[in-house]
């Protein structure tokens, strides 16, 4: 290991350097957000003396332990809450801090916005490093004070957090070898919601020429009316006003504890139904959905998996003994018209079983429709679907929700993902596909182009990662033709 030293617009950093890729950990792009702070814009870090050391990964943002059922999803989620009012940082990894021109790819984590940071070992950047691209992971706020809708208080402060990382790469990323000309953001699950609304924010124009959507909602942000349930909801918990001053009290503890007990609120409403179908209580607030709204002109790169839902179902037990009940009850909360959904699910499905079509149904509420209707709004996105299924959970999970990331990030030999109830299950996953998947995704960074044809109106192209895929034409259109876009949320204006 060899110590490498970069200088940035606050100070000198020192990172270290392995075996051709150099790696810089834990660099301050904003302020510690503290006290009333946590529910403010980010502000500038204060400048520092002397080189800080960046040689190993810092605090993250206050989370709860998140675990879904059955699954060991460590090298997903992390390994907790690492504390410390320092957290909103960046992770660098390089080929070449002396080089120039090299393409920036800045990832922004999932995680149901309540958990997740850019340490988790999965996020290691070293595959795309060796590729030559610099690769960035971001950490930004979650919970209540990332995303609860605060009077008197901007929204969707984790958001902010992003856009101001993205600064952060504008500014410096040329002395790490990027070129900030050429910097692609990509997120996934609760990050690619993230990713989608940075289309949709005239402050982040120009920050970015590529955007990459993995498992993200266009259609995913609550309305103000929402927001303001959660809001008082929590403000009832924590037994304060709903206003600033009120959670500027409150300690990071009970900020955590309190957000872990919101899940399930109801939040449909006489003009919307939930977008997260009651799985978390936090999302981007927002006047005018993503897809509604766009105001980003750059290159897109979208997709989801097969079998999303089954994330949701088979860990818990409650995927194979699934009703037809279990299936009218998900497409109310989902649809204002349950009963046609349900229908047109059952009819491109003959035969399918009440867990397949719950499956089915939960995924597109969540990532698929909206997903659908960010390619349409953009109108010239290139559209995967990853199909490879995982053998985990006795072959049950499938081509889940998150079972795409180990190959994007090149990631499959992982020890933590491979075992029976972890995400790529006992065996080999394909090595093929994985190189294929990586290797599309830095060809999109470098060209946008990442290598078949576009979705348009004229021709849903859509890229199926298999080990027998290939290009198929709207593989799932008749499913996603079946929901109606909520309807209500008027066109974007200034808040607060």
């Amino acid at each position: 290991m060899k110590p490498v030293e970069a200088d940035t617009t606050r100070g000198a950093v020192r990172g270290v350097s392995r075996d051709g890729v150099t790696a810089f950990l834990d660099i301050p792009y904003a302020a510690p957000p503290v006290g009333a702070g946590r529910f403010a814009a980010p502000a500038e870090h204060e400048p520092w003396q002397g080189v800080r050391d960046a040689t190993r990964f810092g605090p993250t943002a206050p989370q709860a332990p998140r675990v879904l059922g059955a699954m060991d999803l460590r090298a997903y989620f992390g390994d907790g809450w690492h504390r410390g009012e320092d957290h909103l940082t960046v992770n660098v990894w390089t080929p070449d801090a002396t080089a120039t021109g090299l393409p920036v790819m800045v990832f922004v984590h999932g995680g149901g916005f309540v958990a997740g940071s850019g340490r988790s070992a999965l996020y290691d950047g070293s595959a795309f490093a060796r590729d030559g691209v610099v690769l960035v992971t971001v950490n930004y706020r979650l919970g209540i004070a990332g995303f609860l809708d605060v009077p008197g208080a901007p929204a969707n402060r984790g958001l902010l957090d992003v856009v101001a990382a993205l600064r952060w790469v504008r500014e410096n990323i040329a002395r790490f070898g990027g070129d900030p000309g050429t910097v692609t953001v990509f997120g996934q699950s609760a990050g690619a919601t993230v990713v989608s609304g940075l289309l949709a924010t005239p402050a982040a124009t120009g920050l970015f020429r590529r955007a990459i959507v993995q498992s993200g909602n266009g259609l995913g942000a609550f309305s103000p009316e929402q927001a303001s349930r959660v809001t008082r909801a929590a403000a009832e918990l924590l037994n304060v006003e709903p206003t600033v001053d009120g959670f500027a009290g409150i300690s990071d503890e009970r900020l955590v504890e309190t957000a872990s007990l919101l899940a399930g609120i109801d939040l449909r409403t006489a003009t919307h139904t939930d977008p997260l179908v009651g799985l978390s209580p936090f999302s981007l607030v927002l006047d005018a959905q993503p897809a509604d709204a766009l105001v980003a002109d750059v290159d897109l790169l979208l997709g989801t998996n097969t079998e999303e839902g089954t994330l949701y179902l088979v860990p818990f037990g409650t995927y194979a003994g699934s009703t037809g009940a279990d299936v009218d009850a998900l497409a109310e909360r989902a649809h204002p018209d349950p009963a046609r959904l349900v229908a047109a699910y059952r009819e491109h499905r003959p035969g399918a079983t009440d867990g397949e079509i719950r499956s089915a149904v939960l995924g597109d509420a969540l990532f698929g429709a909206g997903t659908r209707a960010l390619a349409d709004a953009h109108g010239r996105a290139f559209v995967h679907e990853f199909a490879w299924r995982s053998p985990a959970l006795g072959g049950e999970l499938g081509a889940t929700h998150s079972v795409e990331l180990p190959f994007v990030f090149g990631q499959t030999g992982l020890p933590a993902l491979r075992g029976p109830n972890r995400l790529l299950g006992e065996g080999e996953p394909p090595a093929s596909l994985a190189a294929q998947v990586h290797d599309s995704w830095v060809r999109f960074a470098r060209t946008g182009d990442p290598g078949w044809p576009r979705h348009t109106a004229d021709r849903c192209a859509t890229m199926r990662f298999d080990v027998d895929g290939g290009v198929v034409d709207d593989p799932r259109g008749a499913e996603l033709r079946a929901w109606t876009r909520p309807t209500g949320l008027s066109a974007p204006r200034e808040r607060r």
